[in-house]
């Protein structure tokens, strides 16, 4: 029996997406619920599961192509009603693929046509949709690699690591019975590829940001002494209590809801002619996923501990590497940080994500000669960048609120007392 695979809700205001890769091939067993084809949207990448267990019926729709919400994309043969036991009840497809790369789907059946040999349908099913787009960009067999996972399992990181031990090792010396390679020729090549839906988007909105906004950006220098001082101090006992690691981000978000709460323009949106203040701070976090950058939001920072912040932010970014963000963690935001520190970014002027008016950006440590109490000392210094909008937003303030975030992360005594 046939069942359709139809394009899912895909979240408030996204009418349509683009068909961005099938992850199966017709006649390939599919698992239930098994990610089999992926969609890409204006803001996220959605992997749309198999409805049942069987194989892959028809593909309908091409990768490349759009599609609306509730488009036919393929079919499924149900494997289980064709061997007259009992039919599975279609489930609703979901928006929101599984996160972990190391959770297997159930094994394929047995009365599949054309089945691959069973350890060989074990294995594939117990790679995660980013695994295995891993596995196909990069030419890797996963049988040929120790998986470090749970219970053995591959992880994306095997997959990379084995793809760079490959890329190291030297090629193979040709035999005498090759057919000799053709000798290559210098020129000037070219490749012209499509851009995807959601590189469409980023490249509209910081234009639109540009276009719209009247963009200024402030900037000032950080001595990051005394808060890698007490990283270094509280860092493994901060680890065993809370299970993540403490880093620089958690500051920085404590350090701008402080100047937040105390230059609430920096935190307010335009909307027609009014002006939008707000009474809590939704941080949008600039994270670098494989197509791009994209900016979930850390909910009610001012209100989160330090490890909260921390859990918040490594969530997203795991998520972020496997694809699996959905609509609701970018819903919103009322303020940004960029880290462009750690790509080795010296200083920088961010551009607001609109229709937030600041963005806060963040750039590499490095040693640098000060004066202190007269005399000439290295410290780690670090450049800070505020870019915001000048329309609501004043020099003074947005002066007032970078040097409110200078002084809190030079002095994290401050984030205790409130100052």
């Amino acid at each position: 029996m046939s069942i359709e695979v139809k394009v899912p809700t895909l979240g408030e205001s996204v009418s349509e997406a683009t068909v961005g890769q099938w992850l199966k091939k017709p006649g390939e067993a599919v698992a239930l619920d098994e990610p089999i084809v992926s969609l890409e949207t204006d803001k996220v990448a959605v992997e749309v599961p198999s409805p049942v267990a069987g194989v892959l019926g028809q593909i309908l729709v091409a990768e490349g192509e759009t599609v609306t919400v509730g488009a036919l994309l393929g079919t499924v043969e149900d494997s289980v009603a064709a061997a007259g036991n009992a039919q599975v009840a279609p489930r609703e497809e979901k928006a929101v693929p599984p996160a972990s790369d190391t959770i297997a789907p159930a094994a394929a059946p047995a009365a599949a046509p054309a089945p691959a040999p069973a350890a060989d349908d074990a294995a594939a099913a117990a790679l995660s949709p980013a695994v295995r787009r891993a596995v196909l960009e990069h030419g890797i067999d996963p049988s040929t690699v120790k998986g470090t996972g749970k219970d053995g399992r591959l992880t994306k990181e095997d997959v990379l690591a084995a793809a760079q031990a490959k890329a190291a090792s030297p090629a193979p010396v040709a035999t005498a019975a090759a057919v000799p390679a053709a000798v290559a020729t210098p020129g000037r090549n070219e490749e012209r590829v499509k851009m995807t839906r959601l590189r469409q988007t980023i490249a509209k909105r910081l234009k639109s940001a540009q276009e719209n906004a009247a963009l200024l950006t402030t900037f000032n220098d950080v001595d990051m002494s005394a808060v890698m001082a007490a990283r270094e101090k509280y860092k493994d006992v901060f680890d065993k209590k809370h299970g993540v690691k403490l880093g620089f981000m958690s500051f920085f978000a404590k350090a701008s809801c402080l100047a937040l709460k105390d230059i609430p323009a920096v935190n307010a949106q335009i909307q027609g002619d009014e002006i939008v203040y707000h009474d809590y701070v939704d941080i949008s976090v600039a994270v670098s996923a494989p197509n791009g950058l994209v900016v979930p939001v850390v909910r009610d920072a001012d209100k989160l501990s330090f490890a909260g912040i921390e859990k918040a932010i490594g969530d997203f970014g795991k998520k972020a590497r496997e694809g699996s963000l959905t609509m609701e963690d970018m819903k919103g935001g009322t303020f940004t940080i960029s880290n462009g520190g750690v790509f080795g970014g010296l200083m920088s002027t961010p551009i607001i994500n609109p229709p937030q008016s600041a963005v806060l950006g963040l750039h590499r440590i490095e040693d640098r000669p000060v004066v202190r109490n007269g005399e000439i000392v290295i410290r780690p210094m670090m450049y800070i960048a505020l870019s915001y909008d000048h329309r609501i937003i004043d020099g003074r303030e947005a002066v007032t609120a970078l040097k409110t975030i200078k002084e809190a992360i030079e002095d994290p005594t401050r984030l205790l007392i409130d100052l």
